[in-house]
């Protein structure tokens, strides 16, 4: 009987060996855990951001469980909005923490990393976007459209991390939160988008440089440090990049057939660290963000 009961019992760790169990007993493969904690780095920043925006306060005052002691984020402060501006971030950062609930639910999860919110740190984006230094230097919590065009930075790289994620899951648990995920990170860029196109030939006062400027420079500053091609577009943009190769409005980002662009953890990296090298931290994460996919990229000499 023992010979039998040892079989047995190899037998089921052998069985149950690609799966790991989440805090809540649901079954993930293991395969999965790696792309599912990752996007926390992103989550973080978002809801911080949103948070502070909207609020004047980030999660150590809403929701200190969800920070599981990382540091507070650098330089975060209240944005000048408008009443429409302030109920529509304030909807994204409440948004936000679910966000990181629903994660931390299914898996393990990391504390949150160091975050530079800092008018300089959004500041330094800007210039590389346009290629010289800005004078007075851009400050995204000076006023709403500000804040919009700096919002344009952050949810449409978490949403083509959740698209180039998606096909690379096996478990069904995992697929349905990173569409769940992906539905609201595409919505809030889509309501981001919108807003911007509304005024998308205004001038960013004082710089002389319209709201579709900016974003055509974000973008094309994304594609540049990212590496991987052509992903990310601006509101406007030539008629052949535009929906069918017919019109140059460009209010939601697509590929030729209007499909959202995916994108790599590596490729996310290099974007939000602004250094174009997952090996060199910087940008909003100044000691690096976290988590096994980008840990295994900070100990790489």
């Amino acid at each position: 009987m023992a010979p039998f009961i040892t079989s047995f019992i190899a037998s089921l760790v052998i069985f149950f060996l690609p799966y790991a169990f989440s805090n809540q007993n649901t079954t993930i493969p293991t395969s999965d855990l790696d792309l599912l904690e990752f996007p926390l780095n992103l989550e973080y920043l978002e809801a911080e951001f949103f948070l502070y925006g909207s609020l004047g306060q980030g999660l150590d005052k809403i929701a200190p469980n969800l920070t599981a002691g990382g540091p507070s984020p650098i330089g975060a402060r209240k944005a000048n909005l408008d009443r429409l501006t302030n109920d529509v971030i304030l909807q994204f950062a409440f948004q936000e923490v679910g966000h990181l609930r629903a994660i931390k639910k299914t898996v393990k999860g990391f504390p949150r990393p160091l975050l530079d919110l800092s008018a300089e740190s959004f500041a330094k984006v800007i210039n590389s976007a346009l290629g010289k230094p800005l004078e007075p230097p851009f400050d995204p919590y000076a006023d709403s459209i500000n804040y919009l065009v700096a919002s344009y930075l952050i949810p449409y790289v978490g949403l083509t991390g959740y698209v180039g994620a998606n096909p690379k899951l096996e478990g069904s648990t995992s697929r349905r939160l990173v569409a769940g995920l992906l539905g609201v990170e595409s919505g809030q860029d889509a309501v981001i988008r919108g807003l911007l196109y509304e005024r998308a030939n205004e001038k960013v006062k004082p710089y002389n440089i319209t709201v579709a400027e900016f974003t055509n420079q974000i973008s094309r500053l994304r594609n540049e440090l990212g590496h991987g091609g052509l992903k990310d577009e601006g509101l406007v943009v030539p008629k052949e990049l535009g929906a069918e190769g017919k019109i140059t409005g460009n209010v939601l980002a697509g590929d030729e057939y209007s499909i959202s662009y995916d994108r790599t953890p590596e490729e996310i990296l290099r974007i939000v660290y602004g250094t174009g090298d997952e090996k060199a931290p910087g940008g909003f994460y100044p000691k690096g963000a976290d988590g096994h996919i980008a840990k295994s990229y900070l100990h790489v000499n």
